[in-house]
């Protein structure tokens, strides 16, 4: 069964780039290949690791709703079909995107899809890294279950730490079988402050650590430039890693 590590946080904490930079230290240190999950209907889990995104299960979806299934070919077998042509393969890891949702507000059948294909696609690989959508919700929902390592990201924020907590929380009495929970501080200004670390500590999560703020980043996502392709030497990326080699 693959090792599972899903990242969850309030928008805007960065656990995209986290999510990305934790691909990148897995590739270097040989713990590959990754399927790399794009869970977030608004997703750009692609534009930090670089890569176009062709197809989508969500688009999958909508053809079969459309009718647009071969003659011949069961729903199922044409789901499957879509499903392995919705990976994006690059070698060391390949992604896969859940896509839009059916309908606004409903994501009912997205996450189905996503669960299911999960469930025939992690067989192929040792390691799952999942970049969930901000908030809540795919707790509620159950996308984010059976993982190794919830791995909460919040900011320097009041909001974003409380957001951190409630997601704890949530993940708790839903019981829905996280064997770790660990917590990142990012975008922090120095550090972890003693009031935060206390306040984790009572929540009963790891604290791994801070990641400072970094211009870099910023230059970066402004520019389009794919966050993976970050120097080893960058801060970030640096303090990353090391707070990352606490997890593996």
């Amino acid at each position: 069964m693959a090792y599972t590590v899903a990242l969850a946080g309030k928008g805007g904490t960065g656990k995209t780039t986290l999510a990305g930079l934790l691909v990148k230290y897995m590739v270097k240190n040989k713990k590959t290949p990754i399927l790399a999950v794009d869970a977030d209907s608004n997703y750009n889990f692609n534009e930090v690791l670089g890569l176009e995104v062709p197809d989508t299960l969500g688009d999958a979806r909508e053809d079969m709703k459309k009718g647009n299934v071969p003659s011949g070919m069961t729903k199922d077998v044409f789901m499957t079909m879509r499903m392995e042509e919705a990976v994006i393969e690059t070698g060391d890891y390949d992604l896969i995107v859940m896509g839009q949702p059916e309908g606004q507000g409903c994501y009912c059948a997205a996450n189905n899809l996503l669960t299911h294909a999960l469930e025939q696609l992690s067989d192929n690989y040792p390691y799952i890294v999942m970049d969930n959508e901000a908030g809540m919700e795919h707790i509620s929902r159950l996308t984010t279950k059976n993982v190794n390592v919830l791995l909460i990201v919040t900011d320097a924020s009041r909001r974003g730490l409380q957001a951190g907590l409630r997601i704890n929380e949530l993940a708790s009495e839903l019981n829905i079988g996280v064997e770790r929970t660990c917590l990142i501080f990012n975008q922090a200004k120095n550090g972890v402050p003693d009031k935060v670390a206390q306040m984790v500590e009572e929540a009963g999560i790891e604290l791994l650590g801070a990641v400072n703020e970094d211009p870099s980043i910023y230059e970066y996502d402004f520019e389009g430039t794919p966050i993976i392709d970050l120097p080893e030497k960058n801060q970030s990326v640096t303090s990353a890693f090391a707070l990352f080699e606490k997890i593996f």
